[in-house]
C-alpha cells in the first residue's frame, strides 16, 4: 500500500452540508461520523499505535460516505493483536503514517459545528486520535461526541443485553455487518447500533442532542410498550 493509500467513498448528496446550529438539533437531522480504530495496544500512553481507521458518515439513516485506511504504527504489531484483528505487519508496512492520514481524516470528518462523532467506547478511540493529533501539531476540533456503549446502558435493560459490548449490541439490534475487530466493519455495525438506539430513545422522549446530553440527569420512565 502506497504512502498515500486510503479509501474514501462518498455518496453524491450535498444535503449534509447545511450548518447545524446548536445542541437543539434533532437527532434525525444530525450528521454523525461513526469511527472505529484498530491499534497495537490498550492506549497511546503505553506507546501503542493505530493500525487501521474506519469511519462512516450518516444522516437521517442514509450513508453519505466511508473512510478506510491502514496505518503504519511505526513498530511491530504484537502477535496477540494480529490474531485478534487479522492485521499483520506485512499489511501495514507500506501504509501511510498517522501524520499523513490525519489531514485526510479531518477532511472527511468535516466541521465540528456540523459533525457529531460517534464511537463504541469512545474514550479509547479519542485517546489515540487526540494523542497523535497533538503529537503532529494538529489542533483537535471541538467535536460533540456520543458513546453508543453509554447510551445503551441508559436505554437497554440487563434482561435485554447482559453487557454493552459491540458484539452484544450488534446481535441485539440485528446489524447488517457483524463486528470482527476490523475498523470499517466495526464502524458499520456501530452505525446500525446507533440507529437502533436513536429509535429506542424516542420512548424516553429524547429527540434532540440537547435532550440526549441531559439524559440521565433526570429520572424518567419510558413510554409503555418499550
Amino acid at each position: 500500500m502506497s504512502e498515500q493509500s486510503h479509501t474514501v467513498r462518498c455518496v453524491n448528496d450535498n444535503s449534509w452540508q447545511s450548518t447545524l446550529q446548536d445542541l437543539g438539533r434533532p437527532l434525525l437531522e444530525t450528521t454523525f461520523v461513526v469511527i472505529d480504530l484498530e491499534t497495537t495496544g490498550a492506549g497511546p500512553h503505553i506507546g501503542a499505535g493505530i493500525t487501521e481507521i474506519g469511519a462512516v458518515k450518516v444522516k437521517a439513516g442514509k450513508t453519505l460516505g466511508e473512510f478506510e485506511t491502514f496505518v503504519n504504527p511505526g513498530h511491530p504489531i504484537p502477535d496477540y493483536i494480529q490474531e485478534l484483528t487479522g492485521i499483520s505487519n506485512s499489511m501495514v508496512e507500506q501504509s501511510p503514517s498517522i501524520s499523513t492520514v490525519l489531514p485526510a481524516l479531518f477532511a472527511f470528518l468535516g466541521s465540528h459545528q456540523e459533525t457529531v462523532l460517534v464511537a463504541q467506547n469512545a474514550p479509547f478511540d479519542l485517546a489515540f486520535l487526540k494523542h497523535y493529533s497533538k503529537m503532529h501539531d494538529y489542533p483537535w476540533p471541538a467535536f460533540a461526541v456520543l458513546d453508543t456503549a453509554i447510551i445503551a446502558r441508559k436505554v437497554l435493560t440487563r434482561d435485554e443485553v447482559p453487557n454493552c459490548k459491540l458484539g452484544t449490541l450488534a446481535a441485539f439490534f440485528g446489524t447488517q455487518t457483524t463486528p470482527n475487530h476490523r475498523a470499517l466493519d466495526d464502524a458499520r455495525a456501530t452505525v446500525d447500533v446507533l440507529h437502533g438506539l436513536i429509535e429506542r430513545l424516542g420512548s424516553f422522549d429524547i429527540y434532540t442532542l440537547e435532550e440526549l446530553h441531559n439524559f440521565g440527569k433526570r429520572v424518567k420512565k419510558p413510554k409503555s410498550g418499550k
